[in-house]
């Protein structure tokens, strides 16, 4: 395809909600609201878990640092948005697009990664209690948190790298509440078959085969807890899935309908709908899924609040 007569495209123009536009105002206070909550929540999380040596176990140590990189997912999409609503040019660049798609699929990886995690451990401390101080040391629980981040942000490299090297002509219009690969795809100039398959193959082996571990690390569990006999013994070994598993649902319930599929043409209402979810809801939902469900959690939080009183006095 020739594309000498053509402009370069050096911004793209995200048009977000475009049948919202009377209540921009609204939306703006709403999203901002949203936004405080999810910072202060996740972060109040972060910082109990690591100042209370009784949350010093690996279970909490997981659920610190899946709080982290719901701050740092938050961070790469939520202000731009903010930016956006209260501003009549709503462009970014070319650079600074590629670079939030880096961010949220890297932390969005990581976060994947992380949940797989955590049901490794659930699985540990329920199907194998007597071996779980020896298997799941501080030592392996630090390596496996350190490489979910590390093998998240090596993950959309190789997607980056080929969406920088297509040409981008014209139209610029994203349609879609924030820059993502088949939005930003759909308006380059040439044929994306090849970065559309690349797409979804890394996404497939990488949302499937944690979704699939996740699954069946529970199915084991499941399979152990309906072995107890008491109804308190079940009950309790549910409980402490509860909150990781509702997390899961949400998570994969969502990206699972986004990133894995072939088609280049889907609604685009669809679209922004599901972005919402795990984009926005998530991080929301999880300091309130974690805490309000989990009574150390609840009880660390007032011991935390107690000595910073005691320091004020």
């Amino acid at each position: 395809m020739d594309t000498g007569n053509w402009s370069k495209v050096t911004e793209f123009i995200i048009l977000g909600f475009p049948h919202l536009q009377g209540v921009q105002t609204y939306l703006f206070l709403l999203l901002l609201l949203i936004y405080l909550v999810t910072v202060l929540g996740n972060l109040l999380i972060f910082l109990v878990v690591r100042l209370d040596a009784k949350l010093h176990t690996p279970m909490y140590q997981f659920v610190s640092v899946l709080s982290l990189l719901e701050l740092g997912y938050t961070a790469a999409t939520i202000p731009k948005m903010l930016a956006n609503l209260l501003s009549k040019k709503k462009t970014i660049s070319f650079s600074g697009c590629l670079l939030q798609i880096y961010f949220f699929h890297s932390l969005g990886a990581s976060e994947c990664y992380l949940l797989t995690a955590m049901a490794y451990d659930r699985y540990l401390a329920i199907c194998r209690p007597l071996h779980y101080p020896t298997l799941m040391t501080p030592t392996l629980c630090t390596k496996m948190a350190a490489g979910c981040c590390l093998g998240g942000l090596a993950g959309p490299i190789v997607e980056i790298s080929l969406v920088s090297r297509l040409p981008f002509c014209g139209p610029n219009h994203i349609q879609h509440i924030f820059c993502d690969f088949p939005p930003v795809l759909s308006l380059a100039c040439t044929d994306t078959s090849i970065n559309v398959m690349v797409d979804f193959i890394i996404n497939s082996c990488k949302i499937l085969a944690t979704f699939l571990l996740i699954l069946t690390s529970y199915v084991q569990i499941i399979r152990t807890v309906l072995r107890i006999p008491s109804a308190e013994g079940k009950r309790k070994a549910f409980s402490t899935c509860a909150s990781h598993l509702t997390v899961v649902l949400i998570f994969f319930g969502s990206i699972l309908f986004m990133y894995v599929r072939l088609k280049k043409s889907y609604s685009l209402d669809y679209d922004r709908a599901l972005a919402v979810v795990y984009s926005i809801l998530t991080p929301f939902l999880n300091p309130f899924i974690y805490s309000l469900r989990n009574k150390e959690i609840k009880d660390a939080v007032r011991r935390l609040l107690q000595r910073t009183r005691m320091l004020h006095i």
